[in-house]
């Protein structure tokens, strides 16, 4: 049986609160990275229920939803058909999560920006 790829993005659209809740999205090779204007608004229940969903995390300012490797790449880019959103690089994801950190943890990215090449960052 073939996969529904943009019936699989449609219900997490819905299970993380709508296309409204994200704030920017972008993917790895086995994640949705995805910052949320409120992570209470997902129902993780829902979304870990779904076929495709092999399990969820929020780290660093991102909720991450594991897809993995050759399925990720495919609902993302129907989840920004549906969204009409562009597509977003990682740093751009990961700036936009900076921001949501505490003051502490903004500070610590500013030093870690500082003396790590970002050749070596994650």
């Amino acid at each position: 049986m073939a996969v529904n790829y943009k019936k699989s993005a449609q219900q997490i659209l819905e299970a993380i609160g709508g296309e409204e809740n994200i704030s920017s999205a972008t993917h790895c090779v086995t994640r949705l990275r995805l910052v949320l204007h409120d992570e209470d608004q997902v129902d993780t229940k829902k979304l870990e229920s779904l076929d495709l969903v092999k399990g969820t995390f929020s780290a660093n300012g991102q909720f991450q939803v594991i897809l993995g490797n050759g399925v990720v790449d495919k609902v993302y880019k129907e989840m920004m058909a549906l969204t009409g959103r562009e597509e977003q690089s990682k740093d751009d994801v990961k700036e936009e999560a900076a921001k949501k950190g505490n003051p502490l943890q903004r500070a610590i990215k500013v030093l870690a920006d500082v003396f790590i090449p970002s050749c070596l960052r994650l």
